[in-house]
Order: C-alpha cells, then sequence, then structure tokens
C-alpha cells in the first residue's frame, strides 16, 4: 500500500471569523488532513497573513485537486510543495535545540540556520541553483541557504535571532569601553554604551533591525521589511565618509540603537536614527541624535537633513527635544526636514 504523502502549502488567509474552519473543510473535502499550521508572514495591511500547513494527502488524493478546493474557498494558495517526515517535530521544540547547539558550539551557527530554515548551504560564490536562495553574514562570513521554495520575512528574522545568539557567545568577555564610548544613563536608570560601529558588528545591526517592528523600520529605512539588504548593511558599517553610532548594551552583547550621519554636500550632512522599540521613550533617541549634531558641527557641517513619511510627526517632536529647531517642507507624499547645527542646545 502506497504511504501517505506529506505537503507542504502556503495560503494567505484573510483576517475575519470562520476563515480557518473553511480552510480546513475545503482541504478535509479532498480527503486531506492538516497535521500542523503555523503563520510565517508578517500581518499585511488588511490583517492577512501567510498561513504554512503540512498536510497529509492519501494516495488516492491529487495535490492538483487539493489546491483548486482551497481556491474555490477563495483562499490564495501560494505554495504546495512536498515535505518529509521529519518536519513533524514540534517548531519551539527543534528551536530550543538548536539554540542549545549554538550554545554549545558558536560555530555551528550556519548549521543551525540551515536546520531552522529547512534550508541547506550552499557555496556563496556559485551559480544560483534552480529555486531559491538567500545570503545571511555571520561574522565575516557569508551564508548562503538554498531551498525550493521562497524564504519568509517572519522565518529570516528567527534565523536572525540565532545569528545574533551566537554573535553574542562568542563575545563572552565582557565588552571593555574605549576610551570614545560614551556610558549612556537614560530616564529609567537603565545603561547603554554609545560607541562608532565596527566592521564586526553586523550581526548586532542585522539583528536589531529584525526585531524592531515594522513602524519602526518604516520610519527609518521608509519600508518595513525585517530583513535589511546586504548593500544598505555593508553602507552602515564601512562608509569612508559618513560615521554610524550604535548604542549597545552595558555588556556589549546586544545592539538597542543606531545613528548615522552621512555627507549631503556642502557644510550638510544627513541624519537616520533607529531605536528598538523596548528601547524607545526613554531618552535613546534625543541623545543619539543630539551625539550625530555634535558629530556635524565637528565636520563644519552646519545643517542637517533628514526624509520621512508625511504622517510621521514623531520626528519633528524628537528632533526639537534634542535641542534642533527644525523646519519641513511637504514633498509628495515625504517630509524634508532641515536644522541648522548652531541651534543645537541641551533640552531635557
Amino acid at each position: 500500500m502506497e504511504p501517505v504523502a506529506l505537503w507542504r502549502m502556503h495560503v494567505e488567509l484573510e483576517d475575519r471569523p470562520g476563515r480557518l474552519g473553511e480552510l480546513a473543510m475545503a482541504i478535509g473535502s479532498c480527503g486531506c488532513n492538516i497535521v500542523s499550521l503555523h503563520v510565517v508572514g508578517e500581518p499585511a495591511g488588511d490583517g492577512a497573513v501567510t498561513d504554512e500547513l503540512l498536510v497529509k494527502v492519501p494516495p488516492t488524493a491529487d495535490p492538483a485537486a487539493l489546491i483548486e478546493a482551497v481556491r474555490l474557498a477563495g483562499i490564495p494558495c501560494t505554495l504546495l510543495v512536498r515535505a518529509d517526515a521529519t518536519e513533524l517535530s514540534d517548531a519551539a521544540t527543534t528551536a530550543l535545540a538548536l539554540a542549545r547547539m549554538v550554545a554549545a558550539d558558536p560555530a555551528s551557527a550556519p548549521r543551525a540556520v540551515a536546520t531552522m530554515l529547512r534550508a541547506r548551504l550552499v557555496d556563496p560564490d556559485a551559480t544560483d541553483p534552480p529555486g531559491h536562495t538567500h545570503t545571511l553574514r555571520v561574522g565575516s562570513q557569508r551564508l548562503r541557504l538554498f531551498r525550493a521554495w521562497p524564504f519568509t520575512a517572519t522565518e529570516l528574522s528567527r534565523a536572525a535571532a540565532l545569528i545574533e545568539l551566537a554573535a553574542q557567545l562568542e563575545m563572552r568577555a565582557p565588552a571593555r569601553p574605549s576610551d570614545s564610548d560614551t556610558v549612556l544613563l537614560l530616564r529609567d536608570g537603565s545603561q547603554v554604551r554609545l560607541r562608532d560601529v565596527e566592521p564586526s558588528d553586523g550581526p548586532l545591526v542585522a539583528a536589531l533591525h529584525a526585531r524592531c517592528s515594522p513602524e519602526a523600520r518604516r520610519s527609518r529605512f521608509l519600508s518595513p521589511t525585517p530583513h535589511l539588504p546586504e548593500e544598505q548593511l555593508r553602507a552602515l558599517l564601512g562608509s569612508d565618509h559618513g560615521r554610524t553610532v550604535l548604542a549597545v548594551t552595558v555588556d556589549g552583547g546586544s545592539a538597542v540603537g543606531l545613528a548615522n550621519l552621512d555627507p549631503a554636500g556642502p557644510a550638510r550632512a544627513g541624519i537616520a536614527v533607529l531605536v528598538e522599540d523596548a528601547w524607545q521613550g526613554r531618552g535613546l533617541g534625543t541623545a543619539l541624535l543630539r551625539r550625530l549634531a555634535d558629530m556635524a558641527a565637528e565636520h563644519g557641517a552646519d545643517e542637517l537633513i533628514g526624509t520621512a513619511r508625511a504622517e510621521d510627526v514623531g520626528i519633528t517632536r524628537l528632533l526639537r527635544r534634542a535641542g534642533l529647531r527644525p523646519s519641513a517642507e511637504l514633498l509628495g507624499d515625504m517630509l524634508q526636514l532641515r536644522a541648522p547645527t548652531s541651534t543645537a542646545t541641551l533640552v531635557g
């Protein structure tokens, strides 16, 4: 007797009562059975999410009929590929086991990430194989992953968290502040260190970006995606002309804020700030902007400029709290912000 086959299925499920039950009924009408389901994508603007299902399909059932039944229920199916029985293991248990593996040997992070994403490692410099690839960085090492179906933003956020764990474990020795570091006491009594970014800070910056909410990422990068493009990460880590300041925990193991200053013409400097959601409201964004203003003035810039979405009014309040006097010009759906460095004063 031919064994029951296991298939992986991605569906776009809208946010309304009873929709999950309708999906289960459509799959059951084909004689198939859902054995696991979890969300693999962030909610869209209308609340719809991408759900991944593992479905048992008996030998007598046609996978094409399964797709058609789901389509007739008004539910888009974006993926249907074969899976194997090893994927029936509990996802949380698997993640904890992989974290234990990385804790014992941080160098095992590439293998752990590949296992978590159900992908295989491929040569970073080889020609793309047929399917889907994605490149991550583990320290100075490029990690290239391949599998038959697309990687989702949520999966990449989980992978970034595992990479961050490996980076923290490799820095077990307490970080010693350098002479240029500043230990900052925030309004709630917590402390962070402000320091210049280093080329080895890639995992910290990528993990910070992935942990931030879509709104925080959209405010800083004008895009909510949790994956920081490699070219943007390289620019933040290795700019020859600009400067990037990191706010890190006192032990140096995690980045919680990021601010960068870039030349934008004669006597002008572009500014941008990102603060992790859990660290917002403590005065960290204000302190980072003050640091940028001081740096700009030291390098002869008379004016700071920035870009924000038209509805992002919080950035002007942040600039004022940093002692700056911003002006704003609406260009289409974006705000062009300007603030002279000479007006920067200490504001509580």
